[in-house]
């Protein structure tokens, strides 16, 4: 706990916490005691090197004490007091590391800083021995640009090398030796390098010895896993191989990666004085542990020079292929040596690696067979020339010993992996080392002084053979004679193998179950992950690496036993490894010299877990140079210190003392009396503690807490392992069980295993927690407490779950078969002392003690809490968070009761009902076999028996029963048609029933019941949960819900599955609905039926395709405005009635790709083409327009096509029949009857284009031949008359246009809520359009047309109603046109609708093959329909409006808008519809409009141009002179951009410009009143330029003015002219007429055809 916690209830004295503890040895050597001359700081972490040490303290800063060699000043080389670093004040470290003589340290920014010892380059500097001082190392990424400095978080160092572990977890090192794990030619290397071989890869912790590196990485996902190659990146081995045998092949995956280097022919010996000085004998007590490991050698391994030593020399390129070097090695002392030469046989190499490989499959169990150890006593000579016994002479004890406990392991499949493999050639193999130095090792006692110079003349080697690195991984090179190369045979082999054993392991009864989550769980993103896995690499002479064998490794390589041991922290002593796993074990490996590794089995060099006594939980480990420190649980949650390895004796003067170490590790029962431990730290031979006193009770609680989690762990691990991993791995389960049984299990067990994870996390942060500053604000269980609680809430649920199906009952046989009856391990797992207890409920116990483990989280907490203020944020927390577990572990007893209630149920339930009623999750919450609640008016003989679950109420009568859904029902205690006061109305969506309880308190206890567990089922919480976490309990739950319910009964909605809003029982509001044939309905609901707006989609299966329509229903069927997407490809988009087509609709035929294109848009009554409509037939190009009757053209109509036919009259049934008028694009025509589409039969008149006409009987195609019977006519050239006579008017057989559209102003009227043009209420007729207006807004609000600001601010804007009572005034005329106008801008709005439509309408009716120049009459005729019917519903919404034609008086000053232009004198304002309507209307169907007539207008048209043409030849004056203009109206002249201009001759384009420009303005315009307002502006910029020549007041004449205008109307090159004037003419205001400005569109219109009769002279 830090100092921030203010609000602990005393503040505690710094003394109390951080207190440094130092020690050597064990027993009455190791007292630990006080670091002398030390203040009271609070220390964080130490770290110890061989002969001096280091330790961080709170406030960042870093003491060293011990032996210096590396400072400058000789005063300040060794101090037993420590020294403060004084570099390094005020850099705030964070972190420190000690290598054997060099140390580091890390700041708060990720900054390292490194001094001491660098021959290696470990300091990271270059050319400098030794680094007196602490100095910065930069460490940047070289793949970034530009290079970024790396943030490193930690340091670890060995004896010539260090490792930093990076915020991005990536590896970077320095120093030399093979321990870098680099790819490089070039040591020492002095530049931090990243390891590649770990990128990618998370990468937790690092550690390092003296020789050898270790890294914790995170276990990848299996989605980040990349998919394998053919062969191994590192050894190039293929990983798939095939053996070959006599009568079948052997195929196996499990390649094993040795990743050797190649070992050096001979080691040079050291010189003599080196092995008087440094090689005293080992001792004669020597235990046999060590030749048992069949190791190289067995002498000390701290100086030693062994294969590991030469890995320089053993990385040779230069090598030839007999395997020596080009160059004669050179000892030390400059003697030469003679290397044998190497015999290579790849058979046996081959063998060599298979064997690596199976040999690591031994460490795959956690505990090694009992009895396969078989001790070999040897005593070794004491004469300093000796050697250790040859390997070769204990190996076949040594090796049948591993061949007993590998049969043990892999039972029959030993076969396989040890076929044709001599043992003793391995050995052979490995340990014949003709050049072992003679030395056996030094004591460290006597040999610590001599360190450095063994150290540095090691270098010399090293460095004396530069760059000679070899990278052929794989190639395990091989010495010995070619007479050892023969194969044993099998038999030879296991003979010495008990039958007994491997028949034992060959009965594979149980198979091997995974219970561990996968990588990258939920509580991974929030919590330590203990999916990892143990990289090492370095020299592994001594075991250290744990691949199984004694080779080094230049890159790290997995050690693949650990791989499921969840291993949560990693330590390396100088020779030997430690891992620390969740489950509070500690495995070891490596050198074992002096029993550091805390067991005495054999091999070493496999990971094996260190022989504590049993029960202790270990939470802390630490190693030194020959010793080991574990932290572990004591009594009274007051940690124990246990110690395995050498014994430091003060006492050198004999040296011929034989050194004691433990056997086993030892209790330090003197580190009890140092106070609550929370770290150690080991180095050399030195041991370091860091404890704190209890404050408060507080640090005690936060022990308590640790241990009682760790404890814990222990316990669901073993009952995972001893238990459930058993029980899933028996073969014959899912037939016991079957296969529901079998997966409820299979679930249960998964949740046991998830919890069991998360304790396993939560066990380590904790300790964690106790080695970092204890700040109780950064518990997990506190920042995370929800994680806690759903875990054991799933487990609990999935428990229940096989409780009620009876899973226990079921289980109980295998499960006794499986112990074989004697059900010891399951009492003692679940803590049951009667051993009459059935195997059945000892599992149901079992399985739900980890469940009372949330009171012990809640009494924990507590403690906690009351170690601080009652108002700190601490105590809240920590007792909102105890109170949460309490409630939870309520919630779960009492989930546990349900579940046994609901099981006892069962077994009394009839046995047909019980099968399709009894689920896992369902819960009995109460039932009536009491005859406590029964149906009203039941027959006296029936039986109702009603059982309310937690998710249905089941009402059960003979032989048959009914399932309503809670969610779906609702009850009712007081209703209508009560009759009996205790009786209860029943209300599901197909059914209503009445229940009569026995009493007024059955009738509450039922109502209640069925309430709270509808709520409950409705909410997901159950009661006493949401009280216990804060909730609040309803009465009754809500009348309105959302639910899931499949129908059975309604034929509508047989086996259909809604999902959506209820209402008393009733789908009512969203919701979804499907069916089984794959219907399916999504949308509104009223009542139970669709209802609003919604979406249906419906298969077809012919077509494989769906029906889709989209758009509005009423009472559940299609009604209102919608789209159908048919299956066919058919779109319709209109109005439905009744789910017909009915009302306005446009109806496409397939695509323009397809077939048989078409597009129909009209009227439709009863799905059926009725009324007026347009139909454009893409194929044939034919457009008809007019009347329909049971979807066959029938009435008047106009068919038009692209070849420029025209054709008006009668059809029927569908065809041309009747009278009616053909013409052809050359104007020929013929009127008369017809009998079919475009055949004449019977009496007409033909004429001729050019007027000559026949009159007679016709019969024939039109364009295929015609037969004639009549007279042909000639007119006279003077018989005016009768030309007149001839000519024919068009439009009188087509459809009057009051009749078109109907339907679409009924739809405007009816949204409106008239049943009729002008029939309905004002007012309603308003609330109606703001309905409308909301109702879309609130559908479209996704829409992006619809989010626009602008569009918002029209919506906002047209919700309040304009307020026009009383007379009209030109303000509230104003008023009403600009609600009009934003009206009409949204089809939200009636009226913004009924305009879009029409616009739709006009443009599919003449665009296409409707623009034809004969429709032109007709499309203006429909226009001036629109104005008047629109006018008609604008007048209905404002009834002040008076009809058009009206006169408003001009009241006040305010000038008339300048947009309409048709005052009819200053005072007065005429009301028209075309004045109101046409700014609005005319603009949106301009375009097809405008081509009509220019159609229609084309040949007068090209006239005109071409006349225009010519006369803008001209210049000015000339053409001025030409149309006769008087001269004194001839500009002399004029300004062009401010500049005065003369007019010449030759001048052109310049006369009257501004009049020009102005009348070209004519073109952008819409309406014939804009239109008229440029004509008028024109007029008066040519009187503004006379006025400017004459100087002088001027009237105007016809006869002056004509002129000028023409000239104007020439050089404004107007090219449509004539459509121009012929539009205004057609659409102008008819109160304008008269006026000025209708006398000045009458000069322009002179002038157009003025202009066409010119004649050019």
């Amino acid at each position: 706990m830090a100092g921030q916690d203010t609000s602990l209830k005393e503040q505690e004295n710094p003394q109390e916490r951080g207190i440094l503890h130092v020690w050597t040895g064990y027993g009455s050597s190791g007292i630990p005691e006080l670091l002398p001359g030390f203040g009271s700081k609070v220390v964080l972490q130490a770290a110890l090197g061989i002969e001096h040490g280091l330790f961080l303290t709170e406030d960042g800063e870093v003491y060293s004490f011990g032996s210096f060699p590396w400072r400058l000043d000789c005063d300040t080389r060794e101090s037993a007091v420590p020294i403060l670093e004084k570099t390094l004040v005020g850099l705030h470290m964070v972190s420190v590391a000690a290598g054997s003589y060099h140390s580091g340290a890390v700041t708060k920014d990720g900054a390292v800083y490194m001094w001491g010892e660098n021959s290696s380059c470990q300091c990271a500097i270059e050319s400098q021995r030794q680094v007196p001082t602490p100095t910065l190392v930069t460490i940047s990424d070289p793949e970034t640009s530009p290079p970024e400095l790396t943030q490193i978080v930690q340091l670890a160092c060995g004896e010539h090398h260090t490792l930093a572990l990076s915020l991005r977890r990536e590896v970077w090192a320095w120093g030399s030796g093979c321990q870098l794990g680099l790819v490089t030619a070039a040591f020492p290397v002095a530049k931090p390098q990243k390891l590649e071989h770990l990128a990618g890869r998370v990468v937790v912790q690092i550690a390092c010895g003296a020789h050898h590196s270790l890294a914790l990485v995170q276990r990848p996902s299996p989605h980040e896993k990349k998919q394998n190659s053919e062969k191994c990146h590192h050894c190039h081995q293929l990983l798939l191989t095939m053996t070959d045998k006599e009568d079948h092949v052997i195929i196996s995956d499990s390649h094993y990666c040795p990743l050797g280097v190649v070992l050096s022919e001979s080691d040079p010996k050291p010189s003599q004085p080196d092995l008087e000085n440094h090689s005293p004998s080992l001792p004669s007590n020597h235990t046999a542990e060590s030749h048992t490991t069949g190791l190289p050698q067995t002498e000390q391994p701290e100086h030693a020079p062994s294969v590991a030593d030469q890995v320089e020399l053993a990385q040779n390129p230069g090598r030839t292929e007999g395997g020596s070097t080009s160059n004669s090695l050179l000892e030390p002392n400059g003697a030469p040596s003679n290397p044998k030469p190497r015999s290579s046989q790849y058979p046996d190499e081959k063998a060599v690696k298979e064997y690596l490989r199976k040999l690591s499959d031994i460490s795959q169990q956690d505990d090694p067979v009992k009895g396969t150890h078989l001790p070999c006593p040897q005593t070794l000579p004491s004469s300093d020339d000796a050697r250790p016994a040859s390997p070769t002479s204990a190996a076949p004890s040594t090796f049948n010993n591993l061949m007993v406990s590998c049969a043990s392991v892999v039972g029959e499949r030993v076969a396989a992996t040890y076929e044709a493999l001599s043992l003793r050639k391995v050995v052979n193999y490995y340990y014949q080392s003709p050049s072992l130095p003679e030395s056996s090792g030094s004591s460290t006692a006597s040999g610590g002084t001599q360190h450095k110079e063994t150290r540095e003349e090691r270098m010399k080697i090293e460095e004396s053979m530069p760059d000679k690195k070899s990278f052929s991984l794989g190639d395990i090179r091989e010495q010995g004679s070619e007479g050892m190369c023969r194969r044993l045979s099998l038999p030879g082999l296991l003979s010495q193998v008990s039958p007994r054993l491997l028949r034992k392991a060959g009965h594979a009864r149980i198979k091997r179950v995974s219970l561990t989550p996968t990588p990258g769980t939920d509580t991974d993103t929030n919590l330590p992950s203990l999916q990892t896995e143990l990289w090492s690499w370095g020299r592994g002479k001594e075991g250290q690496l744990g691949h199984g064998d004694v080779l080094p490794r230049l890159q790290p390589l997995c050690i693949k036993s650990l791989n499921n041991k969840e291993v949560v922290q990693i330590v390396a002593g100088a020779y030997h490894s430690l891992a620390l796993t969740a489950r509070s074990q500690v495995y070891s490996w490596g050198s074992n010299t002096f029993g550091q590794l805390g067991h005495a089995e054999s091999p070493t060099v496999i990971p094996r877990l260190a022989k504590l006594p049993e029960g202790t939980c270990v939470w802390d480990v630490a190693a030194g140079q020959g010793h080991t420190l574990f932290l572990t649980d004591g009594e009274f949650f007051q940690p124990n210190v246990y110690y395995s390895g050498q014994q430091v004796v003060h006492d050198t003067r004999n040296t011929d003392h034989s050194p004691t170490y433990t056997k086993q590790p030892v209790l330090l029962s003197s580190c009890s009396k140092l106070g609550y431990i929370n770290s150690l730290f080991a180095g050399g031979q030195r041991c370091l503690a860091l404890a704190d006193r209890n404050i408060m009770g507080y640090i005690a609680s936060l022990h308590e807490l640790a241990s009682s989690e760790r404890k814990f762990h222990c316990k669901l691990n073993d009952m995972k392992n001893q238990i459930l991993r058993p029980l899933l791995g028996l073969d014959n389960l899912t037939s016991a069980l079957g296969s529901t049984l079998s997966q409820l299990l299979q679930d249960a067990a998964s949740k046991f295993s998830k919890l069991c994870y998360l304790i396993g996390q939560h066990s380590f942060t904790l300790n964690k927690f106790l080695h970092s500053s204890k700040d109780v604000k950064t518990l997990v269980m506190l920042e995370h407490s929800k994680v806690f609680l759903d875990t054991f809430k799933e487990y609990s649920s999935s428990v229940g779950n096989f409780v009620v199906v009876g899973g226990f009952q079921a289980l109980a046989k295998p499960t006794v078969e499986l112990f074989s009856k004697n059900l010891q391990t399951l009492q003692r797992l679940s803590e049951v002392t009667d051993e009459n207890v059935a195997a059945a409920d000892l599992l149901h116990i079992l399985f739900y003690i980890p469940i009372r483990h949330l009171h012990e989280y809640a009494r924990m907490l507590l403690k906690l809490a009351t170690c601080f203020e009652v108002a700190s944020k601490e105590y809240h927390k920590l007792q909102e968070v105890s109170c949460q577990c309490e409630a939870l572990g309520l919630h779960l007893k009492k989930k546990q009761k349900e579940a046994e209630y609901t099981y006892s149920f069962w077994k009394t339930f009839p046995g047909k009902m019980t099968d399709s009623l009894r689920k896992p999750e369902r819960r009995l919450i109460c039932e009536s076999s009491n005859r406590g609640l029964t149906l009203q008016h039941a027959g006296r003989f029936s039986i109702n028996w009603f059982i309310l679950f937690n998710d249905a109420l089941v009402h059960a009568q003979f032989s048959t029963h009914h399932i309503f859904p809670l969610t779906t029902l609702w009850i009712e205690s007081q209703f209508e048609e009560i009759s009996n006061p205790n009786a209860l109305k029943i209300t599901s969506p197909e059914e209503q029933f009445i229940l009569t309880a026995a009493s007024p308190q059955e009738k509450t206890k039922w109502l209640r019941a069925i309430n709270q567990a509808v709520d409950q089922a409705l909410s997901g919480v159950s009661d006493n949960m949401a009280l216990g976490l804060g909730g609040v309990m309803r009465v009754e739950p809500p009348i309105s819900r959302t639910a899931s319910y499949t129908f059975y009964k309604d034929p509508r909605l047989k086996e259909a599955t809604y999902e959506g809003r209820w209402l008393a029982g009733k789908p009512h509001g969203k919701g979804v609905l499907r069916w089984p044939d794959g219907r399916s309905y999504s949308g509104d609901f009223k009542n139970g039926l669709e209802d609003g707006y919604g979406e249906l989609i419906v298969p077809c299966k012919a077509l494989k395709k769906n029906d889709h329509y989209q758009g509005h229903w009423k009472e559940g069927k299609m009604h209102g405005h919608g789209i159908y997407k048919y299956a066919t490809g058919e779109v319709y988009e209109g109005s439905f009635q009744d789910n017909m087509r009915h009302g306005h609709g446009l109806l496409r035929s397939g695509k323009l790709t397809s077939s048989c294109p078409s597009m129909f848009i009209g009227q439709w009554a009863q799905d059926k083409k009725m009324g007026y409509g347009v139909f454009d037939d893409i194929t044939r190009g034919e457009k008809y327009m007019g009347m329909w009757l049971d979807d066959a053209r029938h009435g008047n109509g106009v068919v038009v096509t692209q070849f420029g036919l025209y054709y008006e009259g009668a059809f029927s049934n569908n065809k041309m029949a009747g009278n009616g008028i053909l013409l052809s694009e050359d104007d020929t025509s013929f009127e008369g009857e017809f009998s079919d589409d475009w055949i004449l039969n019977g009496k007409g008149v033909l004429t001729m284009a050019n007027g000559d006409y026949f009159e007679g009987t016709f019969s024939g195609e039109w364009g295929a031949g015609i037969k004639v019977a009549g007279m042909y006519f000639k007119p006279n050239l003077y018989d005016a008359d009768r030309e007149k006579a001839r000519v024919l008017k068009l439009g009188k057989l087509a459809v009057d246009p009051d009749e078109k559209w109907k339907a679409v102003f009924e739809e405007c009227w009816s949204q409106l809520g008239c049943e009729s043009a002008g029939q309905g209420d004002v007012f309603r007729a308003w609330e109606n359009i703001a309905v409308c207006l909301t109702t879309g807004k609130r559908q479209h609000k996704d829409s992006p047309d619809f989010r626009s600001r602008s569009h918002a601010q029209t919506l906002e804007s047209l919700e309040i109603i304009p307020q026009i009572v009383g007379p009209i005034t030109l303000d509230k005329y104003e008023a009403i046109r600009k609600y009009l106008i934003k009206a009409c801008d949204t089809p939200l709005h009636p009226l913004g609708n009924l305009l879009e439509t029409l616009v739709a309408v006009y443009r599919m009716t003449y665009v296409g093959v409707g623009a034809n120049r004969r429709l032109l009459q007709q499309a203006v005729n429909e226009i001036k329909s629109y104005l008047t019917r629109i006018f008609q519903l604008v007048r209905f919404l404002f009834p002040d409006l008076p009809d058009g034609g009206s006169l408003i008086p001009v009241k006040d000053k305010k000038p008339l808008g300048s947009e309409e232009g048709n005052s009819s004198d200053n005072g007065s304002q005429m009301i028209t519809s075309c004045s109101l309507l046409l700014p609005v209307l005319l603009p949106r169907l301009y375009p097809p409009l405008f081509t009509l007539y220019a159609l229609d207008n084309e040949r007068e048209e090209d006239i005109y141009w071409e006349c225009v043409l010519r006369l803008n030849k001209q210049p000015d004056l000339a053409l001025l002179g030409f149309l006769g203009v008087q001269q004194k109206f001839w500009p002399i002249t004029v300004f062009v951009l401010g500049e005065k201009i003369e007019i010449q001759s030759t001048t052109k384009d310049v006369c009257y410009a501004s009049a020009v420009e102005s009348l070209q303005q004519i073109s952008t315009t819409f309406t014939p009143a804009d239109k008229l307002k440029v004509i008028q502006q024109t007029f008066e910029e040519i009187t503004q330029e006379v006025l400017t020549m004459l100087q002088e007041d001027f009237l105007w004449s016809m006869d002056d003015l004509f002129p000028v205008f023409l000239y104007v109307v020439l050089r404004a090159r107007i090219r449509n002219l004539g459509s121009e004037v012929h539009l205004i003419e057609d659409l102008m205001d008819p109160s304008v007429q008269h006026g000025e400005q209708g006398i000045m569109f009458t000069t322009l219109k002179a002038c157009y055809y003025q202009i066409q009769h010119e004649k050019l002279t």
